[in-house]
């Protein structure tokens, strides 16, 4: 699996970013149209203050040939690694196939299943802001889509991770109450490394997490759900039981297959797990764990 950079920001006076600026190694380095798009929808993400409707974007034929290849491809592997729930949940959501989506139209179908929506957002959002939003029923997501050279791969959480990933996963009210959770746990601590537990556990379930089906591990995580090729091979990875102490405790690299996930052995486990750590985590628990990661 290639790895590069996510791409950066650089700033004009005024403190709007007018240049996004991608690494070298990054599929539309060298694409002029890609690198216009990516600008006018980061301007447009800018702009934005709550209460506005989301700025609709003109995704041009590459975009949507590239969401129909990676819709196409994925769906075809949900089908076969997604548990059962997601695949209910995407039914749902019925997202389009032959072409992007606009944010605001997928927002407004969300609210009406779950109660949540989206926000747009630049890129990267700060790790307190992101999950604390989630409290207030709202998921803060980029609105550009990968390049077409490379429609399995993005360096950055895209349209696809955040609408086919993560979309899908709120478009389950049992899911959603759990992304609640995390929120409320996030505002509720006040230490840097509390969130980081929050934030690897958050990893180890709704990005990467599995639920066992049938005596087979099935995907339920948005990072998973989003990665062809990681859909493909993560039976392969180290699968272990679901334990919070554990999940916690392991590191991971965002950028590459998971070696090692965790796998609950029912939805109602799975959802009993994440619960019982989300109401109970505090100030006082990576401490308590002696995690050597806490400064």
């Amino acid at each position: 699996m290639p790895t590069v950079e996510y791409g950066t920001w650089s700033y004009s006076g005024n403190k709007e970013p007018s240049t996004v600026m991608l690494a070298q190694g990054h599929p539309g380095y060298s694409d002029d149209n890609y690198r216009r798009r990516r600008n006018a929808i980061a301007m447009a993400a800018t702009r934005y203050r709550p209460g506005d409707p989301i700025p609709e974007i003109d995704y041009n034929p590459d975009d949507d040939e590239c969401w129909r290849q990676i819709s196409d491809l994925l769906a075809e592997r949900h089908n076969t690694f997604a548990c059962r729930e997601i695949l209910q949940a995407s039914a749902r959501l019925q997202l389009p196939i032959d072409h992007v989506p606009q944010l605001r139209a997928v927002s407004q179908r969300l609210n009406e299943i779950s109660g949540f929506g989206y926000v747009p957002a630049v890129g990267i959002v700060p790790v307190r802001q992101f999950y604390g939003s989630l409290a207030d029923d709202t998921f803060n997501s980029t609105q550009y889509i990968r390049h077409l050279s490379q429609p399995l791969f993005s360096p950055e959480p895209d349209m696809v991770h955040e609408v086919i990933g993560h979309g899908s996963m709120l478009a389950s009210k049992r899911f959603a109450d759990m992304y609640r959770l995390v929120g409320r746990a996030v505002r509720r601590v006040t230490t840097s490394a509390a969130v980081e537990a929050i934030s690897r556990f958050f990893w180890f379930t709704m990005e990467c997490g599995l639920i066992r089906e049938n005596g087979d591990p099935m995907v339920c995580g948005a990072s998973l759900l989003s990665s062809y090729g990681e859909l493909a091979q993560f039976r392969n990875a180290t699968i272990r039981p679901m334990d919070p102490a554990d999940m916690v405790s392991q590191d991971y690299d965002d950028k590459t297959y998971q070696p090692v996930l965790f796998c609950a052995r029912s939805l109602d486990h799975f959802e009993d797990v994440v619960s019982k750590f989300l109401q109970d985590v505090d100030d006082e628990y990576p401490s308590k764990l002696n995690a050597s990661w806490v400064i």
